[in-house]
Formats: structure tokens, C-alpha cells, sequence
């Protein structure tokens, strides 16, 4: 019985090391919860475009009242006058094609080419023959219109002096003093130079004038012994003059030379219409104290030219409108009055009508730099 009561207690123990041996076992952890998914979100709302950088505005046409065709003339003559007719030149050419136009007077030939370069695509130039010359070898300057004067589309220069002068040759205007009006100017001082060149003559004391009637003025009043200006040829009482005339007044006219009622100044039958005229209403008497030494070769006239870019279709409507106007009345009061460019018509010309100027510039060094100086 005891022996029974011993195997229990063993029996009991045993299953208790068994099963507190199972207990010591490890378990296996169970898995962990799965996290559930995020929530989905939203898609982000879509973005508009940033907005396209602000275009410039397009620059106003060429011809506009805010971008109007720039106009210069050479200040060669009388500059107030010049001034005065402005505004009435621009008018009728803005009746004439639409277009709108600013006249002005640079302060001399090399400022009018330098303005003409400096705005290549927008500028029309009344430029003598040198001075187109200069602009075309610059930044090429192309013509447009030469001027017409009485039928004649050359002119010349005339060496003025004073008729109680001893004056009589070329030859004596050896140390003369010389007025020109611009170093710039084919007629007042591009051919004179040539011609005292080729002669051998020398000059003494020069003065730049500053146009054609203050050349002639210069003589008048005793301030230079030869001035340098242009010749127009005189409208005579029947035919036409020729380069075998005088080109002064006849003698026996000299006295009878007044100014008219349209102040136009004729000498018997005779009209003159070189530089002198341009005076003749404060010197009533310039024919009288001023005569014509001799004369130079022709010269092509002066020209309406336009900037190197200027537009093509636009050239075609100014060129025929400058035609007209000049064949009106009213150009009369402006470009065709003497006081002005005293044209009587425009035609065309061409580039290979200035090759002789240009032959002569060359021959007396002259650039734009120096005619500048």
C-alpha cells in the first residue's frame, strides 16, 4: 500500500516536470495585425499653365503720325525760310499719300548724312551732289530724284567778286581770300577746289559762310575778295543761254536790275537766278556791286535721296508725290521758291550720275571726317 502511495507521488510528479515542461516550451508569436492600407487621397487639382510672358507691342508703322517719315534738307540757303515752309511741305505730302512727315534742318551737310545713316530706315535726304556721294560710300544712301531748274538738270559754280575789283582771271585770285558756304558743298567748294588745284593757285584766308546767299553777301560787304556759290543760268528775253554766253547780266543792264512785285530780280529782260537773287532783297543793288568771274564745269543737280533701308513700296508713292508738288502752285511758297531750292521740276537719277564727283572727292582727299572739321 505504501509502495502504491509512492508510485502515485511519483507519477503525479513526473506529470507535473511534463507539463510544466511543456509550459517553459516557447510559443510561436502570433502575427502581428496587418495595418490596414492609408486611406486613399485625393489627386492634387490640376495646374494651370503659368501665363506666357507679355509681348512687346509691334513698333508703330513707318509713315504713321507716331512713327512719321523724317524729311532733312542741307541748310544751304535762306534757313528761316527753310524753316518757315517746313510745315507746308509736310502737310501737302500728307495729302499727297496719307503718309505723315517731320521736316528738319540739320546744322550742315555733314550733320544731314550722319542723320541719314543714323536712321537708315526712316529718312529722306535733300542732299547736294558731294553729299550723296559721301552718304552712298557711308552706309549707302541710294537717289531717288534729282532737281530740275528751268529745263536744266545741271548746274554750275560761279566765282563771284566785286565789280570795282581788278579781279579778272582765275590766275589773280592768287592769295585771295576765299569764301565758300560749306565744306560740304559741291558748287561752293568741292569744284572751286579742284579748279584752284589745276591751276596751281593758292588762296590765302578762307571763311565758311555758312550758305550760298552768305557767300555772296561776304563779298558784297568787303569780307572776301572771291566767293564760291551756285550758278543757275540766267532766263533771258528770247532763247535759251548756253555755256558760250556771259553768264553775268549784258553791262548795258546792270543798272536797270530791281526786284518786282513777286520779288523775282530782272535786269532789263533778263531774270537772274543765281545765288545773288538770294540776297536781292536787302541788297536791292547786288548785281550792281557783285559780278560773275567765270564759271566751273556742269554739276548734276542736287538730289532727294532716301536711306539705305528705306522701304521699296513706299519710295515709289514719295517720289511721285514730290513730282507733283513740285509741278503745283503751292510748291511755289516753299522748295520752288528762290529762297529755298527754287526747283522747277524733279526726274529721276542714278548712282552712276555721281562717278565724276566722286572722281574728285578723291582726288582732293575729301571724307566726310574733313568736311565735318
Amino acid at each position: 500500500m505504501r509502495k502504491n502511495r509512492l508510485f502515485l507521488v511519483l507519477s503525479f510528479m513526473v506529470a507535473m516536470v511534463m507539463i510544466l515542461a511543456a509550459c517553459a516550451q516557447p510559443t510561436e508569436a502570433p502575427p502581428e495585425p496587418t495595418k490596414p492600407p492609408p486611406p486613399p487621397t485625393e489627386a492634387p487639382p490640376p495646374t494651370e499653365p503659368p501665363p506666357p510672358p507679355p509681348t512687346e507691342a509691334p513698333p508703330p508703322e513707318l509713315g504713321s503720325e507716331e512713327h512719321p517719315i523724317k524729311v532733312l534738307f542741307v541748310p544751304s540757303v535762306d534757313v528761316d525760310f527753310m524753316i518757315a515752309g517746313g510745315e507746308l511741305i509736310e502737310q501737302a505730302l500728307n495729302e499727297a499719300t496719307g503718309l505723315y512727315f517731320e521736316v528738319s534742318i540739320p546744322t550742315s551737310y555733314a550733320a544731314t548724312i550722319e542723320e541719314m545713316c543714323a536712321s537708315p530706315d526712316d529718312t529722306i535726304g535733300f542732299i547736294p551732289a558731294m553729299g550723296y556721294a559721301l552718304a552712298s560710300e557711308l552706309c549707302g544712301v541710294e537717289p531717288g530724284l534729282a532737281s530740275v531748274r528751268y529745263g536744266w538738270n545741271v548746274y554750275w559754280t560761279e566765282f563771284v567778286v566785286r565789280r570795282d575789283s581788278e579781279f579778272q582771271t582765275f590766275q589773280d585770285l592768287e592769295g585771295a581770300t576765299w569764301a565758300y558756304p560749306d565744306a560740304g558743298s559741291t558748287s561752293g567748294y568741292l569744284y572751286p577746289s579742284a579748279i584752284f588745284d589745276d591751276l596751281g593757285i593758292t588762296i590765302g584766308e578762307t571763311v565758311e559762310a555758312g550758305g550760298h546767299p552768305q557767300v555772296v553777301k561776304a563779298v558784297y560787304n568787303g569780307e572776301a575778295d572771291v566767293g564760291t556759290c551756285y550758278f543757275s543760268a540766267p532766263l533771258l528775253p528770247e532763247g535759251t543761254w548756253t555755256m558760250d554766253m556771259d553768264p553775268d547780266i549784258p553791262d548795258e543792264l546792270v543798272e536797270d536790275c530791281a526786284r518786282n512785285e513777286e520779288g523775282q530780280l530782272w535786269c532789263g529782260g533778263y531774270r537772274v537766278l543765281d545765288a545773288r537773287a538770294a540776297i536781292s532783297e536787302e541788297a536791292p543793288d547786288v548785281v550792281k556791286v557783285v559780278r560773275i568771274l567765270d564759271l566751273s564745269g556742269e554739276i548734276p543737280n542736287d538730289t532727294m535721296s532716301y536711306s539705305p533701308d528705306f522701304p521699296e513700296d513706299l519710295r515709289a508713292i514719295i517720289n511721285q508725290a514730290i513730282i507733283d508738288y513740285v509741278a503745283s502752285e503751292a510748291c511755289n511758297a516753299t522748295l520752288c521758291h528762290e529762297s529755298f531750292y527754287d526747283w522747277t521740276g524733279a526726274a529721276p537719277i542714278f548712282d552712276e550720275n555721281f562717278d565724276g564727283v566722286r572722281i574728285l572727292m578723291e582726288a582732293q582727299g575729301i571724307t566726310l571726317e574733313n568736311i565735318g572739321e
